[in-house]
């Protein structure tokens, strides 16, 4: 391959995936429905059979198509979970100021899902939610705080009714990230502190008052903010 032909199989296979991508959206391709042959479908859309492969290759890594041995390929469920799945990576590879743009980012989220979530939370969800809540404050272990850490704001993220916000949220919280902030915390005695913060989301909460809930989360995703930036330093 010469280097005049390569960036022209990008564009190739980028038309490609663009073409399936609205037969997807036009609703000639339905979710759960199977593709025609590779073979046919680069008939179809007039492209090479090996564009075609690899705009499949792409969109199913992208969560958009699934292969099933034996069977063809599939448009997939297309449920935002699935979709945004590989948003996470961006999360556990950010380092530095990139990382502090991520937690803006969260900071502006996670107060609109927890407001949401204190106007349509259930009782059952409220319950689980003072289940990780109580386990956090029962144990000083990092690993276990932060399991509990994870799963309190999962459940308010679902509470919220919202699942493409769920997903978003979910791809930005970095397991490995909460990890060295829940090790911080230990080391500068901040334990007592943030879970003031996690109590003032849960009574929120439990009061049903959106504007409060919105506030004590902004607070708490503010506070790991200004914890970063004090590491990244000057």
């Amino acid at each position: 391959m010469d280097d005049e032909t390569a960036p022209q199989k990008g564009t190739v296979t980028q038309r490609a995936i663009d073409r399936i991508k609205a037969m997807i959206g036009e609703g000639r391709l339905e979710p759960g429905q199977r593709l025609p042959t590779e073979r046919d479908l680069a008939v179809q859309l007039g492209i090479s059979r090996s564009s075609m492969r690899e705009a499949i290759r792409a969109l199913t890594v992208l969560g958009v198509l699934e292969a099933r041995h034996g069977s063809g390929i599939y448009v997939t469920q297309l449920e935002a979970g699935d979709l945004l799945e590989t948003f996470g990576v961006v999360a556990d590879l950010s380092r530095g100021p990139q990382l502090v743009e991520l937690l803006e980012i969260r900071r502006i989220l996670e107060s609109t899902a927890t407001a949401l979530a204190a106007a349509r939370i259930t009782a059952d969800q409220l319950a689980e939610v003072e289940k990780h809540l109580a386990a956090m404050n029962a144990t000083d272990d990092p690993e276990e705080i932060l399991a509990h850490d994870l799963a309190f704001h999962r459940e308010i993220a679902a509470a919220a009714g919202n699942e493409t916000m769920a997903a978003i949220l979910e791809g930005l919280s970095s397991r490995t990230f909460r990890a060295r902030v829940w090790r911080g915390y230990q080391e500068e005695g901040a334990f007592a502190r943030t879970r003031r913060e996690h109590a003032a989301i849960h009574r929120a909460l439990a009061a049903h008052d959106p504007e409060a809930a919105r506030a004590a989360a902004a607070a708490h995703v503010g506070e790991v903010e200004q914890w970063l930036r004090a590491q990244l330093g000057p």
